[in-house]
């Protein structure tokens, strides 16, 4: 083999390393971006740069593959679908309230689920892993519920952290934990009802 044809071999070989690795790159960050979903997108734009970000996210994998997770019973599904039918009815009645024990209902289940319940960014790092579509919810609940601690949420504020926790609350649950309408939103049957439906 000439020498020029030995440099030919070397080039290509380079090139194929280069195109192999490119693709493994772009294979894994669609991998990330599904799993994510538009948690990927935050961590990102969080981050200093999209490999820092991307190491981030494999790292919460990591983490979340430590963990022994366990499916809820179907007993335990019940109890917790009818403890939050009972919030949505209280909400009414005392919608400051029924968000702090939203909250603790929705530790509750994260906990039974097998999730660790303590700093809140590390929570939502281990939820990250198999309910990151629901994330962005359960942010706003917890914000919405910081912003009424200091007396800063209004009824309609209140609310939306409910609808928020739901989003979590259901997805956690395997299912919708009741109907679909909650206090303070109107049947179009029914303009004035402000309970929720059972």
């Amino acid at each position: 083999m000439s020498p020029t044809q030995i440099v030919v071999l070397v080039l290509v070989i380079l090139v194929v390393a280069a195109l192999v690795a490119v693709a493994l790159t772009a294979s894994r960050r669609r991998a990330l971006r599904q799993r994510f979903g538009p948690e990927y997108d935050r961590v990102v734009a969080e981050q200093d740069s999209r490999g820092a970000a991307e190491r981030e996210l494999r790292d919460r994998e990591r983490r979340h593959a430590e963990l022994e997770l366990t499916p809820l019973s179907p007993e335990s599904r019940a109890k917790y679908a009818a403890a939050w039918e009972e919030l949505q009815v209280r909400f009414v009645d005392s919608p400051a309230e029924t968000v702090g024990e939203a909250d603790e209902l929705v530790s509750r289940l994260i906990a039974e689920r097998g999730y660790p319940t303590g700093d809140f960014s590390d929570q939502i790092a281990h939820l990250s892993v198999e309910h990151a579509r629901t994330l962005t919810h359960y942010r706003d609940a917890h914000d919405i519920r910081l912003a009424n601690e200091r007396g800063e949420a209004g009824t309609e504020d209140l609310r939306q952290a409910l609808v928020h926790y739901r989003a979590l609350f259901a997805d956690l649950l395997g299912e919708e934990p009741v109907g679909r309408q909650l206090p303070g939103q109107h049947h179009p049957d029914r303009p004035n009802d402000d309970v929720t439906t059972r």
